[in-house]
């Protein structure tokens, strides 16, 4: 991986972070002040506490994305301290899955007369779901690969021995 790809995908994960604690500040300081300007159309207070749950899922996944990058660049990623880190992003995946699920269902006693909303929303927290899912696959190519790799080190030593 380029020097300048690692830098331009750690750029963008660091403003998404930070536009995502700005975002956090800003609900907790609306709901700690007070100053929730709810007309009683939607649930906001419960709306605005799954989006900072939401976005703390998100933050873990960029912390792991930057964690495995890092592990890319130093050559390092092809070893289980890695597994920690994709773990963390699917666990992360699926706890930003069951929060669009809340979400889903505080919005829809709002959808009675047009019910679409509801069910595509549902589909969107599914396919929040596929993603945990393809995630795992690729972890699980990630342990066949550490597991061609230890073996290479052991075939390796044994040619060193016989040499």
């Amino acid at each position: 991986m380029g020097k300048l790809t690692v830098r331009a995908l750690r750029a963008v994960l660091a403003v998404v972070f930070a536009g995502t604690v700005f975002v956090q500040a800003l609900m907790v300081w609306t709901l700690v002040s007070g100053s929730d300007p709810e007309d009683g159309s939607l649930p906001l207070t419960p709306l605005r506490v799954c989006t900072i749950l939401g976005m703390v899922s998100a933050q873990v996944a960029l912390v792991c994305v930057w964690r495995l990058v890092t592990m890319v660049r130093r050559g390092t990623v092809f070893s289980r301290a890695a597994f920690r880190y994709v773990d963390g992003m699917i666990g992360a995946i699926v706890a930003a899955a069951l929060v669009w699920f809340a979400v889903t269902a505080l919005n829809a006693p709002g959808q009675r007369d047009d019910p679409g909303v509801t069910v595509i929303m549902g589909g969107v927290g599914v396919a929040i779901l596929g993603v945990a899912l393809i995630v795992h696959v690729l972890r699980m190519l990630l342990n066949q690969a550490v597991a061609r790799d230890v073996e290479a080190a052991q075939m390796q030593a044994e040619l060193d021995e016989v040499i």
